[in-house]
C-alpha cells in the first residue's frame, strides 16, 4: 500500500551540515596573511595612493614587506606614497605586525560570539600557545600592551618632533614611525632611514625601545607584569631576558671598536654620537630594519657581525623574527654540554628535555636552508657583490629589513624571490611548530645504530 506523506514546510526543513574546512591551522593562517598582503598590493596600487604610478609587483613587494614586517622597499616609502598610501602601510604593519588572529579573536569576542575548536587550534598557533584557556586572556593582553606601548612611544616622538615638523606633521610622523618601530618592520618616511638623527637620545632611545619591546616578546612581559621577581619567572623568559641583555651588549661593544675609526660612521661624530650610533645599529638587526648608519659604508666584520643577529633574531609571541633567541641558546647550551660528555642537557637549574633540542636543531637547519637557497637563487639573478648578496637574503629570511643597496636595484626575479622569503621568514617557523607539536604515534621501534659523526 502506498502511503502518503505531507510536503514538508520550508521552515520544518533540516538546516544543512556547515561545509567543515579540512585545512590544517598553519594553512589557513598563511592564506589569512596572503588575503592580507594581496588587499594591500590592490590598495596601494591605487592611483590616489600613490603620487607616480607604481607597477603591480613593486605594489606586491611593499604590501608584502609590510604584513610581514620586514620593512624592504623598492620605492621610497615617503615620496612615492601619499598619506592614504602611508596610511595603508601603517595599517598592514599593525595587522601583520600583532597577527591577524589577535584582531579576529578580540573582535569576536567583543561581538559576543564564541570561538571554535578550529579557530582556537588557528590562534594558538598564532600566538604560540599550548594552553586553549589562556588564548583570550592572550589576545587581549597583547592588544592592550600593544596600543599602550604605541601610544606613549607616539606622544615622546610627535612632542620631539613638533618644533622641526610642526603638530599636524609631527603627530603623523610620531604615528608611523611608533607603528613600524614597535612591530619590528623598519619602514621610514626619510629615505635615508634614520640616518639624519644619528645623535639624536630622544629618536634614537625611543625607536630602540620600542622595537626591543616589541621584539621581546608578549610571553615575557607578561610574565614580568604577574611575577615581577627574577626568580618567579619562567625559565623561558630569564633565558630571553638575559640572552637580550648579553647579545646586545656583546654587539654594541663590538661595533663601536670596529667602526670607531671608520670615517664613513662613527669618526666623525662626538662622543655621545658615537655610543648612540653603535647601539642603534647593534640591535636594530634583532628584525628592527631602521639604520642611522650607511649600512653599505661599514666595515666587512660589523657586517658579519649584523648577519649572525638578523639570523638569530628576537623573542617567540613577538613582532621579530629569526630563529629565536632561546632557539640559539638551546643550541649553544647543548653543544657546550655535549663537548662536555654530558648527557643531560641543564640549564639555570633545569633540564632541558631532548625534543626542545631536536626542535631547536630542525628549525635552525630549515632556516639555514631558506637562507643558501635563496643566496644561490639571487646569484643567478642579480649582479651585486656577493656580500650584498648574502645580506639581502638573510635580513629577508629574518624580516629585518636592512639592505646594503641591493633592494631598489633587485632585476624583477629578484623581487619575487625576497617576496617569497619575507613571507616565508614571517610564517615559516609557525607551520614548522605545528609540524613539531603533532607528532606521529607509532608502535614500530627499530634496533639502535651508533653512526659517526665528524
Amino acid at each position: 500500500m502506498i502511503q502518503w506523506h505531507p510536503a514538508v514546510s520550508p521552515l520544518e526543513r533540516k538546516p544543512k551540515a556547515a561545509v567543515k574546512i579540512q585545512a590544517a591551522p598553519p594553512v589557513i593562517l598563511s592564506g589569512c596573511f596572503l588575503l592580507l598582503i594581496l588587499s594591500g598590493a590592490i590598495l596601494l596600487k591605487l592611483p590616489f595612493a600613490t603620487t607616480a604610478p607604481i607597477s603591480w609587483l613593486q605594489s606586491l613587494f611593499t604590501a608584502t614587506s609590510a604584513v610581514t614586517v620586514t620593512g624592504l622597499v623598492v620605492v621610497d616609502t615617503g615620496s612615492t606614497f601619499t598619506l592614504f598610501g602611508q596610511i595603508i602601510i601603517a595599517l598592514l604593519i599593525q595587522l601583520g605586525g600583532l597577527g591577524i588572529m589577535t584582531f579576529a579573536v578580540v573582535t569576536l569576542i567583543a561581538l559576543g560570539g564564541k570561538i571554535g575548536f578550529l579557530q582556537q587550534h588557528i590562534a594558538k598557533e598564532a600566538f604560540n600557545q599550548t594552553d586553549t584557556s589562556m588564548l583570550v586572556t592572550t589576545a587581549k593582553s597583547v592588544l592592550i600592551f600593544a596600543f599602550t606601548a604605541e601610544t606613549i612611544g607616539m606622544l615622546i616622538l610627535a612632542l620631539h618632533w613638533q618644533p622641526e615638523l610642526g603638530w599636524t606633521t609631527a603627530l603623523f610622523h610620531g604615528f608611523f614611525y611608533t607603528i613600524s618601530a614597535f612591530n619590528n618592520a623598519g619602514f621610514a618616511l626619510h629615505p635615508d632611514s634614520l640616518m639624519p638623527y644619528v645623535d639624536d637620545p630622544v629618536v634614537n632611545l625611543t625607536i630602540t625601545g620600542l622595537f626591543i619591546t616589541g621584539g621581546l616578546g608578549f610571553t615575557v612581559w607578561m610574565d614580568l607584569w604577574r611575577q615581577r621577581r627574577w626568580q618567579r619567572l619562567s625559565l623561558y623568559s630569564r633565558i630571553m631576558i638575559g640572552g637580550t641583555v648579553f647579545i646586545n651588549l656583546f654587539a654594541l661593544l663590538a661595533i663601536y671598536g670596529i667602526e670607531l675609526d671608520n670615517s664613513a660612521t662613527l669618526a666623525p661624530l662626538s662622543e655621545s654620537g658615537k655610543w648612540l650610533a653603535a647601539w642603534f645599529q647593534a640591535v636594530t638587526p634583532r628584525t628592527a630594519g631602521f639604520n642611522t648608519l650607511p649600512i653599505d659604508q661599514l666595515e666587512d666584520a660589523t657586517t658579519v657581525l649584523m648577519l649572525l643577529l638578523m639570523f638569530i633574531g628576537g623573542g617567540s609571541l613577538s613582532t621579530a623574527s629569526g630563529i629565536k633567541v632561546v632557539t640559539f641558546v638551546v643550541l649553544l647550551v647543548a653543544t657546550v654540554q655535549f663537548l662536555k660528555r654530558q648527557d643531560a642537557i641543564n640549564l639555570c637549574q633545569r633540564q632541558i628535555q631532548p625534543r626542545t633540542v631536536q626542535k631547536a636543531l630542525a628549525l635552525t637547519l630549515i632556516s639555514c636552508a631558506a637562507v643558501w637557497l635563496s643566496i644561490f637563487l639571487l646569484t643567478l639573478t642579480e649582479d651585486a657583490p656577493f656580500l650584498d648578496v648574502v645580506f639581502e637574503a638573510v635580513s629577508a629570511l629574518g624580516t629585518v629589513g636592512l639592505s646594503r643597496g641591493l633592494t631598489e636595484a633587485l632585476s624583477p626575479e629578484g623581487e619575487c624571490i625576497i617576496i617569497f622569503m619575507m613571507f616565508a621568514g614571517r610564517l615559516g617557523p609557525l607551520t614548522l611548530a605545528y609540524l613539531l607539536a603533532s607528532p606521529k604515534t607509532t608502535h614500530l621501534r627499530y634496533p639502535a645504530t651508533p653512526l659517526t659523526i665528524g
